[in-house]
């Protein structure tokens, strides 16, 4: 396989909450990319998704990383070729953290990381602040750099209850073109695609469906924590999220869709004065979240993660 042009697929075994089916634990799969010709190369970038999405999301930033580090791009459980959990409950943030632990152990034991680095949208986001915001955590290698695509400490509630209007609802396309059409139907805000890069960025949003046709990829169950939160809750969660934002040692790039209705631009301007003090970079015509396949969205997030030390420039 061209490692330059496609990602191999593996897996990790996460201890914990047990997959459907099995006793114990789960696997979480993961999309590897590696055009360095160095396999074991130190340099981890893990690219990680937002809430109903999945690994191939980052496809072409991954394209323009691979020739400089290994891209580590997962499937967060109950997404894509990851395990589905018995339990649902299950599917919340501390669970995701934990397995991301469980992978960069696997990846530290088979090719030792010097440089790690976090490319988070919207929940991917929540995952790597919580990753870089605690002191003492088992990390190969302190995060070096973080990239926070369209997501900050405080998800606006109407934003939320947006999401939840689609999130878990049962779904069946008979082509591919249709389960793409309606994807658009409920991510027009992710900004402007050509048809051809709508369609590729959906296949993977998709699986084959008993009956024929197609369903989505992930475990409908993901919505029944989601659809638990309440404003009550969701703020006690923001507190503890500007705790673990403010604890970050890591370089900070913060993405904005310009029209984001998740991260509005008052969040933002705070981020910016406060914690990692990160450097911003704003899309015309995006809302939540950039999909990170635009060039100049490409290139803001390249020459972020691959500047000199502390010479970051987005």
């Amino acid at each position: 396989m061209d490692h330059a042009d496609q990602p191999t697929l593996a897996y990790v075994s996460c201890p914990g909450a047990a997959a459907q089916g099995a006793d114990a634990g789960h696997r979480m799969a993961y999309w590897e990319w590696n055009a360095t010709g160095n396999p074991a190369h130190p340099h981890v970038v893990v690219c990680v998704h937002g809430l109903s999405r999945q690994g191939r999301d980052f496809d072409t930033l991954a394209r323009a990383l691979a020739p400089h580090a290994r891209v580590i791009c997962p499937d967060v459980v109950g997404r894509g070729h990851s395990d589905r959990l018995a339990d649902p409950q299950g599917y919340q943030i501390p669970l995701y953290a934990a397995d991301m632990l469980a992978l960069l152990a696997q990846l530290h034991h088979a090719a030792p990381i010097t440089t790690l680095d976090w490319v988070g949208t919207s929940m991917g986001g929540l995952i790597g602040m919580v990753l870089a915001g605690q002191e003492g955590l088992p990390l190969p290698s302190p995060l070096h750099r973080l990239v926070l695509n369209d997501v900050g400490p405080v998800l606006q509630w109407d934003a939320l209850q947006r999401i939840g209007q689609y999130l878990g609802q049962p779904v069946h396309f008979d082509t591919e073109q249709q389960g793409a059409d309606a994807l658009w139907a409920i991510s027009s805000s992710f900004g402007p695609h050509t048809p051809a890069q709508w369609l590729a960025l959906s296949r993977p949003m998709l699986r084959p469906a008993p009956q024929g046709g197609y369903t989505l990829h992930y475990d409908p169950a993901i919505a029944i924590p989601f659809h638990a939160l309440t404003p009550e809750a969701t703020r006690e969660g923001e507190q503890m999220m500007w705790q673990l934002y403010d604890q970050i040692h890591a370089e900070v790039l913060l993405l904005r869709g310009k029209a984001s209705d998740l991260l509005t631009a008052a969040t933002a301007a705070r981020m910016l004065e406060r914690g990692p003090r990160p450097r911003m970079v704003e899309f015309d015509g995006v809302g939540h979240a950039p999909t990170l396949i635009a060039p100049d969205q490409v290139a803001a997030v390249t020459r972020f993660l691959l500047a000199p030390r502390s010479a970051a420039r987005p």
